[in-house]
């Protein structure tokens, strides 16, 4: 979402910049358009690639705690909503209530794999 959000931004930037130093300057050797569209390109992929990083540093970290007052005051509404260490911890409570169970139960069916049988 921020790659694509920062390429429009860098294109519309891209447009007025570009625009703006061919009035004021002139086109150069190469034209108009040529050194608007490498204004205009340019200045996409930067935006893009930075806005992007900034997406994903931003949603790597922990819930904020509006949206974890929110889960216990409504309940689990988004299970999606989760970080990465709540996502694995749940994970491993899963692979431990499942190795419980086939443990309690001799006739349950094996968790190894089935490529490693």
């Amino acid at each position: 979402m921020g790659a694509m959000m920062g390429t429009g931004v860098g294109l519309t930037i891209g447009f007025i910049f570009g625009s703006w130093t061919i009035l004021r300057g002139g086109a150069g050797p190469r034209g108009a358009l040529p050194t608007l569209s490498q204004y205009m390109l340019s200045s996409a992929a930067t935006f893009g690639f930075f806005l992007s990083i900034g997406s994903v540093i931003r949603n790597d970290g922990e819930l904020t705690p509006q949206i974890l007052a929110a889960q216990q005051k409504y309940g689990q509404m988004y299970p999606s909503i989760a970080s990465r260490s709540q996502g694995a911890q749940t994970i491993r409570a899963q692979w431990a209530a499942a190795a419980a169970r086939a443990r309690a139960s001799p006739s349950a069916p094996s968790l190894a794999s089935p490529i490693s049988r």
